[in-house]
């Protein structure tokens, strides 16, 4: 019975790879999904500790296999704490996914520019700062950084944080070319920096709805009202630490705060728009 469920899984991936690495021409554009937050952990690459926690395995297979019924057909995939500063999972990955994935990584800050331009090539749009998880000292690090990988990839920055806690620093925040804030700033005191930090142009993710300590429905009509182009969807799976993973119920509820057409920003084009995919 083992054996016949393994095989099953196979071949349900399998269709599912094929639906996203082949443009998806089954699908009306108005039913496809951006995904712009998931993490693929995959053992075969290094997998680090962090706070005392090491994730299983969540492989690419398992993941397209998730996403399927969702009509995910394109997205980012996003290095977590776990990853550290591993290239090597994330090029194998977006190798295997092709030109309609796009990647979002966690950098050292003396990364030379050499080795931002090559993550560029290979479609990597996005550097992440997870203060959150304790990896980030000083705001003004990230600032340092993130303007230089602008300057020498293009890439826009994701923070990880409590959005309260970015309070003291909006100001310079503001000030930088794209930044992006996940899992819609993870708490109900962090909303009002989100307006604040939409205001200067901030994209919020629509994700991790099951981590966060917020009324969800409230703070998606509060941002789409602020800014109809700052909302982009993401499953966040396989939900890591998360007190409950994702659901499709989380899908819908999109659909169903934000209403037909922006809920068709937030689940397609703010994402596409954002993260230049080719689809």
């Amino acid at each position: 019975m083992q054996l016949n469920r393994r095989h099953l899984l196979a071949g349900f991936a399998a269709a599912a790879a094929s639906h996203a690495l082949t443009g998806c021409a089954s699908l009306a554009a108005q039913d496809q999904v951006f995904d712009s937050h998931c993490h693929i952990i995959d053992p075969r690459y290094p997998i680090i500790e962090n706070q005392g926690y090491t994730p299983p395995p969540f492989p690419l297979a398992q993941y397209l296999a998730d996403t399927a019924p969702l009509k995910v057909t394109s997205g980012a995939i996003v290095s977590g704490s776990f990853h550290g500063f591993d290239q090597t999972y994330l090029r194998a990955t977006l190798k295997e996914l092709g030109p309609r994935w796009v990647g979002v990584t966690q950098v050292p800050p003396n990364i030379p520019d050499a080795e931002v331009a090559s993550l560029a090539a290979l479609r990597v749009r996005a550097l992440r700062f997870n203060i959150f998880r304790g990896r980030i000292d000083s705001v003004d690090d990230i600032v340092a950084l993130a303007t230089r990988v602008h300057a020498v990839g293009g890439w826009h920055s994701e923070i990880y944080a409590d959005a309260a806690a970015l309070r003291p620093h909006v100001a310079k925040l503001s000030k930088l070319p794209q930044i992006v804030i996940d899992h819609l700033g993870m708490t109900e005191a962090g909303l009002p920096v989100i307006l604040d930090l939409v205001d200067a142009g901030a994209r919020i993710k629509a994700t991790g709805f099951g981590r966060v300590d917020m009324n969800v429905p409230k703070a998606l009509e509060a941002i789409a009202r602020r800014n109809p182009n700052a909302l982009v969807f993401g499953t966040d799976m396989p939900s890591t630490r998360a007190k409950r993973p994702f659901a499709a119920s989380d899908l819908q509820l999109v659909k169903d705060v934000l209403g037909p057409d922006l809920a068709r920003k937030a689940l397609w084009s703010n994402g596409v728009s954002l993260y230049r995919p080719q689809v």
